[in-house]
């Protein structure tokens, strides 16, 4: 049996805690949609909007893509950003000339950080309880 061709780009985008799930399929007119809702109800603030994105701003983009993400985890602006670097990754995937452009913007940057675990014996992950002598 054949395999069939795919119509849209899958990728994942990550952020500190957050993960992002982006599938990009080219369309006619650019939409989102992040966990079943619609860009501008999922992240209120036009700052949030906007990072999302900065990927098609940066590049002045002609094409355009209905974008479906599954995001979790993570704060809302963590979010909003792992779903930047998940569509910057799906444009490299696409065309790799827009890599440096991106790389220079700072979006296919994966943030590590995260929480440090607690340790036994210790209150919060270097929190020690007070010492004493006796």
């Amino acid at each position: 049996m054949e395999k069939s061709k795919k119509t849209y780009i899958e990728t994942i985008g990550r952020r500190k805690t957050s993960t992002a799930r982006v599938r990009m399929t080219p369309s006619t007119k650019q939409s989102y949609e992040i966990n079943d809702k619609d860009l501008a109800t999922y992240f209120a603030t036009t700052e949030l909007q906007k990072i999302v994105t900065d990927a098609f701003t940066t590049l002045d983009s002609k094409s355009h893509y209905s974008i479906t993400v599954k995001v979790s985890g993570g704060g809302i602006h963590s979010q909003a950003e792992a779903i930047r670097h998940g569509i910057s990754r799906g444009l490299v995937k696409e065309e790799e000339g827009t890599k440096t452009t991106l790389k220079k913007a700072g979006f296919l940057k994966r943030d590590p950080r995260m929480k440090e675990r607690r340790k036994f014996g210790l209150k919060k992950a270097r929190k020690a309880p007070q010492w004493s002598k006796r």
